[in-house]
């Protein structure tokens, strides 16, 4: 069974990238079928799906998130890591991050294979 594990600063200042990375241990990022991704949970709210990422490398966003053109996932298969990066950050950003593993992709899709998740708190 896969195991996620996200690293990334607890603390970022408002206009600031947000960059957190994901290591995936006991399977691989490009074993096909699987997804890589980000979901996230703010205060007082329900989770949010980001984006997420293929074996193949394709990319997927939400399109209903505000932070949509400020986002971006990438990986490095060498490392057997992705990454997700969220530009010019404001404190509607702060939340409970988590990286996943999924079989489909999508608002509606099944995100409850995740890691433990870190929380990333946007402030001066």
């Amino acid at each position: 069974q896969a195991q996620l594990q996200e690293s990334g600063p607890g603390l970022v200042k408002p206009s600031q990238t947000l960059s957190l990375t994901c290591t995936v241990s006991g399977g691989s990022i490009t074993t096909n079928g699987y997804y890589w991704g980000w979901i996230r949970q703010p205060p007082g709210k329900g989770f949010q799906w980001m984006g997420s990422m293929n074996w193949r490398g394709d990319t997927y966003y939400n399109p209903f998130l505000k932070n949509r053109p400020r986002t971006s996932i990438s990986r490095d298969t060498s490392k057997n890591q992705f990454t997700l990066q969220v530009r010019s950050v404001t404190p509607e950003d702060t939340a409970v991050y988590y990286c996943t593993m999924s079989r489909a992709v999508g608002v509606d899709a099944d995100y409850n294979y995740r890691g433990r998740g870190t929380q990333v708190t946007v402030s001066s």
